[in-house]
């Protein structure tokens, strides 16, 4: 696996990459907003992005708008000295999979890349009772394998990997409730720091490109008091 770490403080980069290192993960630096975006640009086998928020040239959340638009679904950490619960949610809108504020314990954050990485091979990995490497549910396509969504007329949404496993777990499970309390056990299954707080917000942003790219499908539907479904 290969994670690339970005910040402005060489210090952080340096202790994250021991750390890093000691669990066999492959690493690359960047101290800066325009550098990361070149590294990114040369290795198309990145896996996860450390990413700090407040750094010069381009700031994070500029960088991992750049890396959603070319259709880049890699998990994006971010680790920020900014802690509120707004500049939280602005992380999350932007596109993060998690949030991690300084200062930290840098075994927090190799338990982070750990859940994620788990995550994503006990989806890829989960017996089925049926072939359900492709999706269709309403007028979109969900592929597993590619990790993709495509609509009816072919349009690509863009989504992230926490967005993608929401949805994934949704239509997979149609007509099931999902609390914000469930997604949040199936999706981060090691307990982090994650909250119901961040699954309402990456379903609002998933429901919104949904919307957006089939002219107001209402695909995922809320269950007012209970949670969230897709309608079979």
């Amino acid at each position: 696996m290969r994670v690339l770490v970005v910040d402005d403080e060489k210090e952080i980069v340096e202790l994250l990459t021991i750390y890093l290192k000691n669990e066999s993960y492959d690493v690359l630096q960047a101290f800066d907003g325009v550098e990361a975006l070149d590294l990114i640009a040369e290795n198309d086998d990145i896996d996860l992005v450390l990413l700090d928020i407040m750094m010069p040239k381009k700031n994070g959340l500029e960088v991992l708008e750049e890396i959603r638009k070319q259709g880049l679904n890699f998990p994006v950490i971010f680790l920020t000295a900014k802690a509120t619960d707004t500049d939280k949610i602005t992380g999350l809108f932007a596109g993060a999979d998690d949030y991690v504020a300084k200062p930290f314990n840098p075994l927090e954050v190799i338990a982070r890349i750990k859940s994620l990485f788990r995550r994503q091979q006990l989806l890829n990995q989960a017996p089925q009772a049926k072939d359900t490497s492709k999706v269709e549910v309403g007028s979109i396509t969900i592929d597993k394998d590619s990790h993709t969504v495509t609509t009816l007329s072919g349009q690509d949404v863009q989504l992230t990997g926490s967005e993608f496993d929401i949805l994934y777990l949704l239509a997979t499970h149609l007509n099931q409730v999902f609390s914000a309390d469930d997604i949040l056990q199936e999706i981060w299954p090691e307990g982090n720091k994650a909250s119901s707080q961040t699954v309402m917000v990456h379903v609002s942003h998933l429901r919104d490109k949904l919307e957006a790219a089939t002219n107001g499908e209402k695909i995922v539907k809320t269950v007012w008091g209970l949670g969230y479904k897709i309608v079979g």
